[in-house]
């Protein structure tokens, strides 16, 4: 069957229906931890209005790995339940869904964005000790990271692991490291930020170590039929940083190791880099990986609209493209633009319409809905 934007996709035993994704955007709602009815609604509402997959926002897998006081987490087991009811019903939905394990390192600790007050959370309010490949904070306003040495890279290991043990008994149908952003992962890959001088830092193989321990790790607890995915800053968009080549490179290894798709998103290792936020910017990213490491890829970053999405799919670009902002302006986007995309195709012949999966393939009205708009 063709590639298009509402053709299905396999990653190992999981078959999303359309390669619509939305993108994990941190909400900074959870109490202690845990996921509440906001989550509830918010990640459902958009499994209904039809995308393939749901991925949840970065979910801290050790306290001190949460970015702020009010960040999700899968570091107890009390922490999975709230969690099932997300992935009950987003599987009732049609959709899959997926987790993305993180730690924030050195841009712990800090105010959700909305907060009166920005900058370091103080210990008096909740605030805690961060880490970091390095002792080097992010900016002034954050704190200075201790230095994460054998025993706590361990620590960290075994932390990603039992997460992904965890978001498996939640019922998830896939998970995503966080490797992107500035955030653990991503600090240990940059060598911006990395200026180690131990096995875990200098070269490549040093500085990309931590994320293929991470990755052997997890894979090990995490179920052979359930796809692995790791979002990863492509570029740090400064000379002498992460760079395409590198993002090629290690998305080669990070598939002979077990990782199914590469989320291909940029920046964040270091402040005050000019970003070249355009519509689509992200998106040759995702080529290069897809077409020279030979590993599935995601497209983000200013994508918004159906035939934009579309084309990125048909035209071998990425294998799925993930909806932020998009999503949270329409979480029916999905269904407007399987809709959309078939007006424009109305003059073709019906039968190359069915060829390409038409109107099988779009995703339909939830039931409560659907016999109003039909």
């Amino acid at each position: 069957m063709p590639q298009h934007l509402f053709a299905p996709l396999r990653l190992r035993d999981t078959i999303l229906r359309n390669r619509v994704a939305m993108s994990p955007m941190c909400t900074y709602s959870a109490e202690d931890g845990r996921a509440t009815d906001w989550h509830l609604v918010h990640l459902g509402a958009r499994a209904a209005g039809g995308v393939g997959l749901v991925i949840v926002e970065a979910t801290a897998v050790e306290a001190r790995g949460r970015i702020s006081p009010h960040d999700l987490g899968l570091w107890r087991d009390d922490q999975v339940d709230a969690l099932r009811r997300v992935t009950d019903f987003v599987r009732s939905q049609g959709a899959a869904s997926a987790v993305q394990l993180a730690h924030a390192g050195r841009k712990a600790s800090t105010h959700r964005p909305w907060a009166p007050e920005q900058g370091a959370v103080a210990d008096a309010d909740g605030g805690w000790p961060v880490v970091g490949a390095t002792a080097e904070p992010f900016s002034p306003r954050l704190r200075t990271p201790a230095v994460l040495d054998g025993d706590g890279i361990a620590q960290v290991v075994r932390a990603f692991a039992d997460a992904a043990a965890r978001a498996d008994a939640a019922g998830f149908d896939a998970v995503e490291l966080h490797a992107a952003h500035g955030y653990l992962l991503h600090q240990f890959l940059s060598p911006l930020v990395n200026t180690r001088d131990d096995g875990y830092g200098g070269d490549f193989a040093g500085r990309s170590r931590l994320l293929r321990e991470v990755v052997t790790a997890v894979r090990t607890e995490w179920p052979e039929g359930k796809p692995l995915l790791v979002r990863i800053s492509a570029s740090d968009w400064t000379e002498g940083g992460w760079s395409a080549d590198d993002s090629v490179r290690l998305a080669g290894e990070l598939a002979g190791m077990g990782a199914d798709l590469v989320d291909c998103s940029s920046g964040g290792a270091i402040a005050g880099v000019k970003i070249p936020v355009a519509p689509g910017y992200q998106v040759p990213f995702a080529e290069r990986v897809r077409r020279e490491a030979g590993v599935a890829t995601g497209a983000v970053g200013r994508i918004t609209t159906a035939a934009q999405a579309d084309a990125i799919v048909r035209e071998g670009r990425a294998d799925i493209v993930l909806l932020g902002k998009a999503l949270l302006d329409d979480p029916q986007w999905a269904i407007h633009a399987a809709q959309e995309l078939r007006a424009a195709q109305e003059p073709r012949a019906a039968q190359e319409l069915r060829a390409e999966g038409g109107d099988e393939l779009a995703p339909p009205w939830p039931v409560p809905y659907g016999w109003v708009f039909g």
